[in-house]
């Protein structure tokens, strides 16, 4: 029996179980992720909207061959008979969102009524978003000192790689995307060198690049310029702003090369801080030994808390994604 088979036998099988269970009985949906990291975040979205009358099981969309990705639960689910009211799919929008139907995939996750995706690039967006990233230095050194400004670096580096971002998915859209993939943006959306004191250097590389970059494209492309302004207003319409544009590229690049390196340095400068003022403190060795030996215990792990950040939930992509979970239950 094929995959496709066996998951709409599925899909009806829990429609049917449910409907055979006592009418004070919670209504059990169940819905599909991409990876064992996405179980969390869907959980966290989900959660709210539980009740005496539903809930949810969050789970991968095979346990037999430990498939896993955007395309197992896609090809397992979309192809012929839609989820169904008690299976539904949950999913990074990647750039499926953004093109706005011009590929097979975008138009299923955009036009199925069972299928939500996170509206920025991937889960990963979320736990960095710039808002929430001290909070997530404090979970790691339990120091509350501010000493770094992410909502305005993230918003010039946005602002630095917005032009460039534009002609990355105007290239989506148009199928060109071989003259410009998505790896070729990532190593220029790489910062490089970044000091917590002196950020600047490190947006002022970005914006070499993307300079660089647009000149060799505006060459190779001169008739472009209809199609990418066009390109660039129906960004705007969706969201994307030259502020915002950090949650939109590849969320892995940014979750790893950008992020986690920029929060090693800032959690480093607080511990430093912290384990300075113990060692300042006027108290004898011993006492200072164990405080010191308290602290570092208590200390926790870069990305496993980023992982875990909940920060994004205040953020107006999020509350989107909460919207269509919203709309989904009501008309059911």
């Amino acid at each position: 029996m094929s995959n496709r088979l066996k998951d709409n036998l599925n899909s009806k099988y829990l429609e049917a179980a449910n409907s055979l269970t006592s009418k004070n009985a919670r209504r059990r949906i169940v819905a599909y992720v991409e990876s064992y990291d996405d179980i969390y975040f869907w959980r966290t979205v989900l959660s709210e909207f539980e009740d005496d009358k539903r809930f949810f099981e969050v789970m991968l969309p095979s346990k037999g061959n430990l498939t896993r990705g955007k395309k197992s639960v896609l090809m397992n689910f979309l192809e012929g008979e839609p989820l169904g009211r008690d299976m539904i799919a949950c999913v990074d929008a990647d750039y499926d969102y953004l093109i706005q139907g011009r590929t097979h995939q975008s138009q299923k996750v955009l036009e199925s009524p069972y299928v939500f995706h996170t509206y920025v690039y991937a889960i990963e967006n979320f736990q960095c978003y710039a808002p929430s990233l001290h909070n997530v230095c404090v979970s790691v050194t339990l120091n509350d000192h501010r000493i770094f400004d992410f909502r305005d670096y993230f918003a010039q580096f946005s602002e630095a790689l917005f032009p460039l971002f534009v002609w990355s998915i105007m290239f989506y859209r148009n199928g060109n995307y071989p003259k410009f993939s998505i790896t070729d943006l990532n190593r220029i959306a790489d910062p490089g060198g970044f000091n917590v004191y002196n950020p600047e250097p490190s947006i002022a590389n970005v914006r070499r690049k993307v300079r660089t970059k647009i000149h060799d494209l505006q060459r190779q492309f001169p008739d472009a310029k209809e199609e990418y302004l066009a390109t660039k207003e129906s960004l705007r319409t969706l969201g994307v702003t030259p502020q915002t544009t950090y949650l939109y590229i590849q969320g892995h690049h940014l979750f790893d090369t950008v992020v986690s390196p920029m929060l090693s340095k800032v959690c480093n400068l607080l511990r430093q801080e912290r384990q300075n003022e113990i060692y300042h403190a006027s108290a004898h060795k011993t006492q200072k030994r164990n405080e010191m030996s308290c602290y570092e215990n208590s200390l926790q792990d870069i990305k496993v808390m980023l992982k875990k950040n909940t920060g994004y939930m205040s953020s107006e992509q999020f509350r989107r994604v909460q919207e269509d979970i919203r709309n989904y239950l009501d008309q059911k």
